[in-house]
């Protein structure tokens, strides 16, 4: 169930016309509260948010032990924004360090080479079918897939579709123990989200993330955070600003603020 009070309604509504956007919230209730839900049923593009999802399927499709298997690839593979691949030509990286890297720096090569060492994109989508996601969908690799204009749904998710997926990989039984240890471990050394949840979330809330950025001013994150007294919850913000045109920027600032108002609500449910 979600129905967010009208006061909070207010408040995202109020950020999207401030900073002339679409706004995409959904944390998952806790079966005591409702879900905090904002066009939590519109589609919004995946961008780099679905590297953390990925990282999952291959822990889930593999034995740990893969991690350690070393591939190798050519200057023909890099794509744009690959900070750590292209940094290691001549050795190749091991699938572990092609988690890190994806997920940790958002590298795009790191996601093609994953991508295919699954199995490819159907593989992706059937992972995530195994998560009961029907709504979720990768069409594209690297850097193609944050490049759809308004109104495709190629590469797209909702903000509750991929809160429920996370929640699944993160904080339920999707993973066994080990492996879930170790997905939690590469979020919550990302690089990419300090301006973004984490900024809106005080500094005693623990939280683990994976941002994702694309055209059309598209701003993602989504997170995972444990209260100060260690109630975990699954946050998914989800934005556009589509009228500005495939040049639009970011705007870290509206995610940062979004989540302050997120924050307000869990403090109370953690009260």
């Amino acid at each position: 169930m979600a129905v967010p009070s009208p006061d909070l309604e207010s408040r995202f509504a109020e950020l999207e016309q401030k900073y002339e956007a679409r706004l995409g919230v959904y944390v998952p209730g806790t079966g005591a509260t409702a879900a905090v839900e904002h066009r939590g049923d519109e589609r919004f593009a995946f961008c780099s948010t679905f590297k953390g999802l990925l990282g999952a399927a291959v822990l889930h499709r593999y034995p740990i032990v893969h991690l350690d298997t070393v591939i190798t690839y050519n200057s023909a593979d890099i794509r744009s924004t690959s900070p750590i691949t292209e940094q290691h030509l001549e050795t190749g990286m091991s699938i572990g360090g092609l988690c890190d890297a994806t997920i940790r720096y958002s590298d795009g090569t790191a996601a093609n080479l994953l991508l295919q060492d699954i199995g490819g994109i159907a593989a992706f989508n059937e992972y995530l079918r195994s998560l009961g996601d029907s709504v979720s969908r990768l069409d594209q690799m690297e850097p193609e897939l944050n490049r759809n204009p308004p109104g495709d749904a190629r590469d797209t998710t909702t903000p509750h579709a991929i809160a429920m997926d996370y929640q699944q990989v993160v904080l339920g039984d999707a993973l066994p123990p080990e492996k879930r240890d170790k997905l939690i471990d590469w979020l919550g050394r990302s690089t990419t989200g300090a301006k973004r949840i984490r900024a809106g979330f005080p500094a005693d809330w623990r939280v683990i993330d994976k941002t994702g950025s694309g055209e059309y001013g598209r701003a993602n994150d989504v997170a995972v955070v444990w209260s100060p007294g260690g109630t975990p919850y699954v946050v998914a913000i989800m934005t556009d600003r589509v009228g500005g045109g495939p040049e639009a920027p970011w705007c870290d600032p509206l995610v940062a603020d979004a989540a302050k108002c997120v924050a307000d609500v869990l403090a109370q449910w953690s009260a």
